[in-house]
C-alpha cells in the first residue's frame, strides 16, 4: 500500500507542499454528509460550488477548499491548496459519534497524523517525517501500526513516510485516495467559511 501512495505523490508532487486529508467514519448511520460539513464549517452550511479546475482555483481562495468523497460508511475530505489542518475544536466536534483520522502538512512542515473519537483527540504524532523530532501524545496503541511502518523506512525516505501516513489511514478506514482525484475538472467543491476551522 505504501508503494501505491509513493506513485500517487510522484504523480501529484505539488501535494508534497501542503495538504490535509481527513477521513470520518460515523458510528451513527443518522449522521449525514451535511451534518459533517456543518461540523467542519463550525456550524453553518459551507459554500458549495463547481470549480472548472479545482486544483488551480483553490490556490486563489483564502479559505479551505475541499474535495469530498464517500465510500461504505466513510467520508474523505481533501483540502487542495494550503494544507489547512482542522483545529482541535473542529476535530472534537467532528468526532462526536464518529472516528476521525487526519494527516496534514504545509509549506512550513507540521507533518501531523491524528485520531479523534467520542469528542476527543485520542492520539497524535507531529513531525513524523523527521524521526529524531517526532512528538507523540495520547494512547500509543492507536498509532502503533503507523509507527511500525515508519520504523521500516529509511531516515531520509520522506516520500515513504508521507506515503505511509496515507497507507495507514487507508488500512484503518478502508478509504483510498484515488490516483486521479486531485486532478478532477468541473467538479463540486466545498469551501469552508473559517480558514482556522
Amino acid at each position: 500500500m505504501i508503494d501505491y501512495y509513493r506513485d500517487f505523490f510522484e504523480r501529484h508532487q505539488w501535494l508534497e507542499n501542503g495538504l490535509s486529508w481527513t477521513v470520518v467514519r460515523p458510528l451513527n448511520e443518522k449522521i449525514t454528509l451535511d451534518d459533517l460539513l456543518r461540523r467542519l464549517n463550525g456550524g453553518p452550511d459551507p459554500e458549495r460550488r463547481t470549480m472548472e479546475y479545482p486544483r488551480e482555483e483553490a490556490m486563489d481562495e483564502d479559505r479551505p477548499v475541499l474535495l469530498v468523497t464517500g465510500k461504505e460508511g466513510a467520508w474523505g475530505f481533501l483540502e487542495l491548496a494550503h494544507g489547512f489542518g482542522l483545529s482541535d475544536r473542529v476535530l472534537t466536534e467532528l468526532s462526536e459519534e464518529s472516528h476521525v483520522w487526519m494527516v496534514t502538512w504545509h509549506f512550513n512542515g507540521g507533518y501531523t497524523i491524528l485520531h479523534a473519537a467520542d469528542g476527543e483527540i485520542r492520539a497524535w504524532m507531529r513531525d513524523f517525517l523527521f524521526t529524531e523530532h517526532i512528538v507523540e501524545q495520547g494512547d500509543p496503541s492507536v498509532l502503533a501500526d503507523f509507527r511500525t511502518m515508519l520504523d521500516g523506512l529509511g531516515p531520509e525516505d520522506y516520500s515513504g513516510k508521507r506515503s505511509a501516513a496515507f497507507a495507514f489511514i487507508e488500512a484503518t478506514t478502508g478509504m483510498r485516495l484515488e490516483t486521479g482525484w486531485p486532478d478532477v475538472e468541473n467538479t463540486p467543491v466545498v469551501i469552508l467559511d473559517n480558514p482556522d476551522a
